[in-house]
């Protein structure tokens, strides 16, 4: 592993994080991002951003992060032993983007570089990545633009891609103990590397890409949708879903804590507000129940 293809991969990275910020601002008339810079103690560091309270988004955090360390914690080596006893370095991108709007939808993206390394034996590295779309009061509209651009990020790597890493991103973000999807999905993808760098780092930026592609356009539609109380609830309810899956199935929160990452930059996803209801279930035929019956469950989207 070359040091410049380090740097090009850092490069960019650094530049998406701005973009995706300037982008997002575009939305708010007084909000801003709050830029926090940390450094870590065994090595590196990063930058972490913050929105908060909004007109259109209650909290968006999209942080940078390039840390490295003398051996990766069990979340990464669990089931990759051959990478015990190696240094290593990751960077990434990751957001979260919760909304006023319940007919906003939540949305999640991450791209990531890892590179381990051991005296006297080869580096391994892989890419890893993806973007979902978490809504409340979903619109099949917004879930099949959505999906194609999602295929659209895929196509120039193979026709194969995309139903893929759709696949992976459905099974990923399932909550077993709901037996429901965390969303509709989108793309999930880790440990790429079989392509050789520069066609898998390529792949990686075109995921990074068009997340916004996919984002923004939704965000456009519904942010001005009237809503009251009975919806407000629906989302914060639907937000502790979001806070469960983080929490106790997410491998990037497991490999922050674990790798003695930043706390406050690792839980940045969670919302600022989210309710629990004891055996709630929506009322049959309600919009609500809309959400359970036709969406929380893996489906091709696109056909």
């Amino acid at each position: 592993m070359k040091a410049e293809d380090i740097a090009a991969v850092q490069l960019y990275l650094m530049g998406l994080q701005d973009r995706i910020c300037a982008q997002l601002e575009t939305f708010e008339p007084h909000a801003h991002f709050y830029e926090d810079r940390w450094e870590r103690a065994e090595g590196g560091g990063g930058r972490s951003r913050v929105l908060a309270n909004g007109s259109v988004f209650e909290q968006a955090g999209v942080n940078f992060s390039h840390v490295s360390g003398f051996s990766l914690p069990p979340s990464a080596t669990a089931k990759r032993p051959e990478l015990a006893d190696r240094q290593f370095q990751a960077m990434g991108v990751s957001l979260v983007i919760h909304p006023n709007n319940p007919y906003v939808p939540t949305s999640h993206a991450n791209v990531r570089f890892f590179m381990a390394e051991k005296a006297g034996e080869p580096t391994i590295w892989w890419f890893g990545g993806g973007f979902d779309l978490t809504p409340f009061y979903p619109f099949k509209e917004d879930v099949v633009h959505w999906h194609t651009t999602a295929r659209q990020a895929c196509e120039p790597f193979g026709r194969d891609v995309y139903p893929q890493y759709k696949k992976w991103c459905d099974e990923y973000f399932y909550l077993k103990h709901r037996d429901e999807t965390r969303g509709v999905g989108g793309l999930f993808f880790d440990d790429l590397n079989e392509w050789g760098f520069e066609q898998c780092f390529a792949f990686m930026q075109s995921v990074g890409n068009h997340y916004l592609e996919a984002y923004v356009p939704i965000v456009t539609r519904r942010k001005d949708t009237p809503f009251g109380e009975r919806e407000r609830n629906f989302q914060l309810y639907r937000r502790g879903r979001y806070v469960e899956f983080n929490l106790v199935f997410d491998r990037g929160t497991l490999f922050g804590l674990q790798s003695g990452g930043r706390t406050e930059s690792i839980l940045m996803s969670l919302p600022p507000v989210a309710h629990w209801r004891y055996n709630w279930v929506p009322e049959p035929d309600s919009p609500e129940a809309l959400l359970y019956q036709e969406y929380l469950h893996p489906q091709d989207w696109l056909n």
